[in-house]
């Protein structure tokens, strides 16, 4: 398996256990809605929230949330969309990002940015 793929899943397995840790109830873990997946989806309190995770080894040069860039919001936002009516909840929804920093010795330092992006008025498509 690829070195990022792994990287990958053990940025999700900490970002998960992360949430946990604060109480967050984990309802779905790489939920998929056509070309488009969510990392996690979870309940704090009352609120939806969709996390994306990023993870990335010390020597990149962007930090990892710097990635989720417009295009990925507005796929994000469609995906969630598209949860919250196939289980037709009524429910807030709010976008964070866990951004996973990884060095060479598997240490790593975690970032939880709440309220990382905010939809707008999205055009399905």
């Amino acid at each position: 398996m690829a070195e990022h793929n792994e990287l990958g899943r053990l940025g999700e397995q900490l970002a998960r256990d992360f949430l946990i840790a604060k109480g967050y109830q984990i309802l779905e873990q790489n939920w998929s809605c056509g070309h488009k997946e969510i990392d996690i989806i979870a309940l704090d309190g009352k609120e939806l929230v969709i996390v994306e995770v990023k993870t990335r080894r010390v020597q990149c040069l962007v930090d990892p949330e710097e990635t989720v860039d417009k295009l990925k919001q507005r796929f994000l936002i469609w995906a969630a969309e598209s949860y919250v009516e196939r289980n037709n909840l009524d429910v807030d929804v709010r976008f964070d990002i866990v951004a996973i920093v990884v060095d060479k010795k598997n240490e790593h330092r975690i970032d939880h940015i709440e309220n990382a992006f905010y939809p707008m008025l999205s055009r399905r498509r």
